[in-house]
């Protein structure tokens, strides 16, 4: 019973975040405007050319507006999490930082380790998407010079792509090199193909709009001819295209200022893309009737349509140029991940090397660079690109309860404040508010994770320790949120025909659900944020928890299957490696040490005899028995197993 009490109270240890731990070897050199040029740049690519056309055609005809406009909403939800938590955690990792900090270092791992698989898969699908636009281009020379001069004709191997793509592994050594040159130059490589790509779109959004036909919207079932549920699945479908501003979290730990910054960019590039989306699907839904779309190439087969010809290469320098701006973006992050997780101890040390010159994690950077070459160059990514979903839904699930979590933490809780030192770096100190700050009224940080005074006549909430309650509320509502969004989609059709059983099963999740909620809002909040914080709290978390939820649920079993596969994978990792070496674990052994060996009981306690009061000296004296002298190990062994009888 020990033993697991032992592996549990690791499991759930806690990132603190002491001024020590925000330091970083890192150059602080991002602003606002790069921030945000990173956000729209890994949200703005291709999609925005093939979605549109695909979902108005397939799911949703001319309401993939509305289809769009759900997915921002339900998107914004999540980015407004991030938002507070990169505001007031700015350091790198994103989620797995955010988890590590509210919800344990197991959780932080598995989050960690899913994110890590996502960005290798999304660098290397997105390469390998460049160079497929880009060959198709020159109609597949590339392609078949490669089948006739390497191959000899296409694979036919499972998993494995038709042929190798060396041009998309170039792509990925290019995007290696110039992320190893530091944060300064990949920005503003980035800031400028970002420029480029939104002057594209408002050239192809500008002058589609010139050939608009109202009428379009009112033939074959007019506006909505796929009805309320093709609106919704092309909302799940849409949710997807917005995927990419945790790249702005990521990114943390060298903007100038992030406290102001990371709010700023997530809220700012969410809306110049749900923009873009919204009017590019209006305008193509506009120009031809939503069937005579072609899917793959909506815009450019509209524009040849109508007669427009310079526009059909428009829309393609457009594509490339938003695919290598998501590219780039991709690549810069995906280091920073994997060394927030080295630098806790979780994954290897040599990982979280940073370069002295340029301040970028080169041994991560080149690592990671030569796994996703090797996934670009042979195998068929296709069957892994769905897996993104699945990790991006788990992180933004966890991101949403850390923020529940955290609001509703003890009163001691502390608060980070930025102190500008230099250009170049900022001082995170630590300090509590002032009992005469403004915020100290009836509902503020003093009584963080207490119940509230018209509810204080529940003797188990009132004796509870502060946050306990909320802490164990958020974990029961987020599993029978996930069991209700379950019975909801699996059980669709029964509970369209009111069967008992369905309706019964939903009211008892649904109530179980509402009563966590109310058990949350009767705690009084920790009001001491100094950054940015979400408002409605605790409605957007817990809205933002159930859409994912429901958004995982419609997701393929295979996507489950490979999932499962990949967190056994990381438990093995961890068990293995990580939880031996972990950095949080060796300050707490190195404290637990240092209290035992030098804290002296006062022996004015009547619980105390004088005869006891040998038993808290320093043990690094050694008192002789009957057998000899005692090593250092044992005295320590015996003095805490004697503590414990006291």
């Amino acid at each position: 019973m020990a033993f697991f009490s032992s592996v549990l109270k690791r499991l759930s240890r806690l990132k603190s975040l002491e001024s020590d731990n925000l330091d970083t070897p890192m150059k602080r050199c991002l602003s606002s405007f790069d921030l945000t040029m990173i956000g729209i740049g890994s949200m703005m690519g291709s999609g925005l050319y093939v979605l549109t056309g695909t979902v108005a055609k397939n799911t949703a005809g001319p309401a993939v507006i509305v289809s769009f406009v759900i997915a921002g909403f339900v998107t914004l939800l999540a980015a407004l999490c991030y938002a507070e938590f990169g505001a007031r955690i700015p350091i790198t990792g994103s989620a797995y930082t955010y988890t590590y900090v509210s919800m344990g270092e197991f959780w932080a791992f598995l989050i960690g380790w899913n994110i890590v698989l996502e960005y290798i898969i999304s660098a290397a699908a997105v390469a390998r998407a460049w160079s497929g636009y880009f060959d198709e281009m020159l109609d597949h020379r590339i392609r078949n010079f490669t089948y006739e001069y390497i191959t000899g004709g296409p694979w036919n191997y499972p998993l494995l792509a038709q042929y190798p793509d060396l041009f998309a592994l170039l792509l990925i050594i290019l995007g290696v090199i110039i992320t190893a040159l530091g944060a300064n130059l990949t920005s503003k490589i980035n800031s400028f193909l970002t420029i480029l790509n939104i002057c594209t779109v408002i050239l192809v959004i500008g002058a589609g709009l010139n050939f608009v036909n109202v009428n379009n919207w009112k033939i074959e079932g007019g506006f909505t001819p796929f009805g309320i549920s093709g609106i919704m699945s092309g909302a799940a479908t849409c949710f997807f295209a917005y995927v990419g501003f945790d790249f702005i979290t990521a990114s943390a730990e060298e903007a100038k200022n992030p406290a102001k910054s990371i709010p700023i960019a997530i809220c700012t590039s969410l809306a110049v893309v749900a923009a873009a989306y919204i009017a590019a699907s209006t305008v193509v839904t506009l120009m031809v009737p939503y069937y005579d779309i072609v899917p793959e190439a909506a815009f450019v087969d509209t524009f040849r349509h109508v007669g427009v010809k310079w526009l059909v290469y428009a829309v393609g320098v457009g594509s490339l140029i938003g695919m290598t701006a998501t590219f780039l973006t991709a690549m810069f992050v995906l280091p920073r991940i994997v060394f927030a997780m080295a630098r806790d101890g979780l994954l290897f040390a040599v990982l979280a090397k940073v370069n002295s010159h340029t301040h970028v994690p080169v041994v991560a950077t080149v690592t990671l660079g030569v796994l996703a070459g090797i996934l670009t160059l042979v195998f068929d990514l296709e069957s892994l690109v769905e897996f993104l979903s699945i990790g991006t839904l788990l992180a933004y699930t966890i991101v949403a309860a850390g923020v529940l979590v955290l609001r509703y933490e003890p009163a001691e809780a502390l608060t980070i404040v930025y102190k500008h030192k230099n250009k170049d770096t900022i001082e995170m100190n630590l300090k509590r508010k002032d009992e005469t700050s403004p915020l100290n009224s009836v509902d503020s940080h003093l009584h963080g994770g207490e119940v509230r005074e018209s509810f204080n006549g529940c003797r188990t909430l009132r004796n509870a320790t502060p946050g306990t309650i909320p802490a164990f509320a958020v974990f029961i509502m987020s599993i029978f949120m996930f069991t209700l969004a379950a019975v909801i989609v699996f059980c669709g059709d029964a509970l369209a025909e009111a069967r008992f059983w369905v309706i019964v099963i939903v009211v008892i999740f649904g109530s179980v659900v509402l009563l966590c909620f109310f058990v949350l809002c009767i705690h009084y909040q920790n009001t001491s944020i100094v950054t940015f914080k979400m408002p409605l709290v605790p409605l957007i978390p817990s809205l933002s928890i159930f859409c994912n939820a429901m958004l995982m649920m419609n997701l393929s079993y295979m996507t489950w299957v490979r999932f499962a596969v990949w967190i056994t994978l990381g438990m093995m990792l961890y068990f293995c490696y990580g939880i031996r070496h972990s950095k949080l674990a060796m300050t707490l052994e190195e404290e637990n040490n240092d209290l035992n060996r030098y804290y002296i009981m006062p022996t004015e306690s009547p619980c105390i005899t004088s005869s006891s009061v040998d038993l808290w000296q320093p043990q690094s004296v050694t008192t002789p028995n009957n057998y000899g002298s005692v090593s250092e190990d044992e005295e320590e062994s015996n003095v805490k197993n004697k503590m414990k009888k006291l």
